[in-house]
Formats: C-alpha cells, structure tokens, sequence
C-alpha cells in the first residue's frame, strides 16, 4: 500500500553532559567509557535527518549532572497539545521532570494544558499514541495508576501492557507505532507477559512481529512519521519486513547511546498539537 508521510514536530535534547556513571537498565554499565564527542555526533545525524525530511525538531538546553537528559522522550507526553509531564521511578532522573515542564510553559502552552503528574511515569518511553489507544507499559517504571491519570488527562482508552524482561524496560524498546493513522505497530513478544501478548493480538492482528535478535538490538526503539521508519541500523531483519508493507527503513547509529540504553525513540519526543 503507498504510505504517506506526515510533517512531525519533536523535541530533542542534545547529550553534551552526556555519561555513564550509575546503572538503572541492564544496558548501563559504568565500567564502559563513553564518547561525548561520538554520542553528539550520532545524536546531531539524528536530528538532520529529521529535518532533511521535512519535520520540525525544537531542542531542549541540557543540563549538568543531568547526564540522561538525551532521551527526550522520556520527559513528556503530549497528545492534542495537551502536556502530561514525568515522575522519574529513579532520583538520578527526578530533575529532568522539572526541566521539561519549564520548557513546555515558555514555548506556547497553555498553563491548563500542562500537568505535572500524580504518579509514576517516564513520559513517552512508557505511553504509545495510536489512532484509537494510548497503549501503556507498566512493571518496571511506570506506576499502573498512571494509566487512569493518562486516561483522565487525555480522554482517550489508555490499555495497560505488562512488561516482563529487563532489558525491555520501558514501552519503547518492545514496541513503536508504525502508522498512527491506522492503528499499526510492531513489536517483540518476549517482552511481554501472557496476558498482554494476547492483548496485543487481538488489538493489532496485523502487526509486525519482531524476532530476538532485532529487539536484542533496540531495533523497536523507533520513529515513524507514517512513511519512514527510522531505527537502529544493526535492526537488519526489521528492514525488508518493513519494505513489503511500504514503509522506507532509515538505519541510524546511535550506537554511543545505546550505552544509555536508548535509541531513536528515547532521543525523540513527539509534539503532538
């Protein structure tokens, strides 16, 4: 079927104090040095090709002693213009939270759009936005009494999914929403508990399954704007799966933050106004 793509506004920020000096995924590993240099570079890639195809990226100044800033999306969720901020599950992220509000009330708005939450949730690294659901993970971060907060804020069926492998600890890195606009999505089945995966089936029949060895490589830890898919590059066998259903793989190297444990994904919040 052609695809369309579909002019996107995200929020970045870039990792200038970027580092790995504590461990809250099994990705992280302090013993590993990190390239600042490299991870700038990779994340700067990142966000030209965005812009080279036709999506707006706004950034959002990084802050010392705030290392995992980069993974934007975890700082929000916005849908209809309407600003669901973070609660950090760990203190080394708590102060991200308040940056990212700061940034939505100075950038158009509204006070009454912008809520900082009740309870446990790392923004868009745990809330999928398609066309019917906001499908929300929960069992190592997020609380599961954000989802009816989300649910409440937002007014659309926000439907729960247990994650159970660590290294899938966010939404995000098990799952990516392919086609906003007709309820598409891909994603790993390992990562998810019995029930959920049944869930899963009945709601995307038709999604495309991911294998280990792809979601081993955070190749689910995408960015699709309807047409184009951009994801990890060593995601190999999500390539031409993605080519029969008419989507255009973009491989990226965001292999510096991977030591973070994100990619794509977690560098990109979407503006959803």
């Amino acid at each position: 079927m052609p695809r369309h793509a579909t002019p996107r506004r995200y929020l970045m920020c870039p990792p200038a104090h970027f580092k790995v000096t504590y461990s809250i995924n099994p990705w992280m590993d302090p013993a590993k040095p990190v390239d600042v240099s490299v991870a700038v570079a990779q994340w700067e890639d990142l966000r030209e090709r965005y812009r080279s195809l036709g999506h707006t990226v706004e950034e959002l100044t990084p802050r010392p002693g705030l290392p995992d800033m980069v993974f934007a999306a975890n700082g929000a969720t916005v849908i209809d213009g309407r600003v669901l901020g973070a609660r950090f599950a760990h203190r080394e992220r708590s102060a991200e939270a308040a940056a990212h509000l700061d940034w939505f009330r100075t950038h158009g708005f509204a006070a009454g759009d912008v809520r900082e939450p009740d309870h446990i949730n790392e923004g868009e690294g745990d809330f999928a936005v398609t066309a019917s659901y906001v499908l929300a993970g929960r069992g190592f971060r997020a609380s599961p009494l954000s989802h009816g907060e989300a649910q409440e804020f937002f007014g659309r069926p926000v439907i729960g999914l247990d994650l159970v492998d660590p290294r899938y600890y966010h939404l995000d890195t098990a799952l990516a929403v392919l086609d906003d606009a007709g309820d598409e999505v891909m994603y790993y089945p390992g990562a998810f508990s019995p029930g959920s995966r049944a869930v899963l089936r009945r709601l995307f029949p038709d999604a495309l399954i991911a294998g280990e060895r792809d979601a081993a490589a955070l190749g689910l830890n995408a960015v699709s704007d309807g047409r184009h898919v951009l994801l990890p590059q060593a995601a190999l066998g999500l390539f031409e799966p993605l080519r029969r259903r008419g989507f255009e793989p973009v491989g990226m190297d965001l292999g510096e933050l991977l030591k973070g444990g994100g990619s794509v994904k977690c560098c990109t919040q979407e503006l959803r106004c």
